[in-house]
């Protein structure tokens, strides 16, 4: 008989990895090739909160008055915890993704193996909100030398951070499926994160706005993060926090939702 006829050719089952695996699987490449240049990559957390709070916090500081009860610098402080969760992770999802789907093609052979691309975009929001938690905890580690932390519940702000980096790396995700052309995300970032940096909250308080303004500033998400870290930093958490947080969640399934609808498109057609 032949030795590989079909009675003696034995079934071979092929096991798919489980959804967490193969998230984590994207996520985990990530990680090693962030942590390859983790001296220059890590050091600038450090360090950027610093000149943030030189040049502003301390200039400024002699001009403003207490702010609900606390110096201008606690108060810039408190806030600047959330930005560099924002820009990491927008510079991740945007600069980082684009280079990745059209210049290096990594997502050509990861989508070849037995990863979808829901698994590979979801994969990426998730270390962008890694990368979120670690820039807060950077700058809570600065200013809480500084003595700059006025309660201890503010050891959970990075939390706050890694929520961040979702809803920013969801959004820029959803910008990344339109772009075509890299110096475009110029725009994303002067049009938009810029001014959100501003009018979110986070060097002054947004009471003092228009009443136009103000509305609109609600709009932005980094003003319910900025919200919310708050919270943690001063230990003062009213009911209102809850909506805070209901916006940063739909927030995020929202954009992420769109965002891989998108690039699934984009990439298989």
């Amino acid at each position: 008989m032949n030795s590989n006829s079909p009675a003696q050719i034995k079934k071979v089952e092929i096991q798919v990895p489980g959804l967490a695996s193969r998230i984590y699987s994207v996520w985990y490449r990530h990680y090693r090739v962030y942590t390859k240049n983790l001296i220059s990559n890590g050091f600038p957390p450090f360090l950027e909160p610093l000149i943030f709070l030189a040049a502003v916090g301390l200039g400024l500081g002699h001009y403003v008055g207490l702010i609900n009860g606390t110096s201008y610098i606690m108060f810039l402080a408190t806030g600047i915890i959330v930005p560099p969760a924002m820009f990491t992770a927008a510079f991740e999802c945007s600069f980082g993704t684009f280079i990745r789907l059209e210049f290096d093609k990594v997502y050509d052979g990861m989508i070849s193996a037995s990863i979808d691309v829901k698994d590979l975009f979801i994969g990426e929001i998730i270390f962008a909100g890694t990368k979120g938690f670690f820039f807060s905890a950077a700058v809570l580690i600065v200013i809480a030398v500084f003595g700059l932390v006025p309660s201890p519940s503010a050891i959970f702000s990075p939390l706050v951070g890694f929520l961040t980096g979702l809803m920013f790396g969801a959004l820029s995700l959803f910008i990344t499926s339109f772009v075509n052309n890299i110096n475009h995300f110029n725009f994303y970032f002067t049009g938009l994160l810029t001014p959100m940096f501003f009018f979110s909250g986070i060097v002054f308080p947004l009471d003092n706005l228009p009443g136009i303004v103000r509305k609109l500033a609600y709009l932005f998400p980094l003003t319910h993060s900025a919200i919310l870290v708050r919270a943690f930093a001063f230990n003062i958490f009213p009911w209102t926090l809850l909506l805070n947080l209901l916006y940063i969640i739909v927030f995020i399934v929202i954009f992420s939702s769109l965002a891989i609808y998108r690039l699934k498109k984009r990439l298989i057609g």
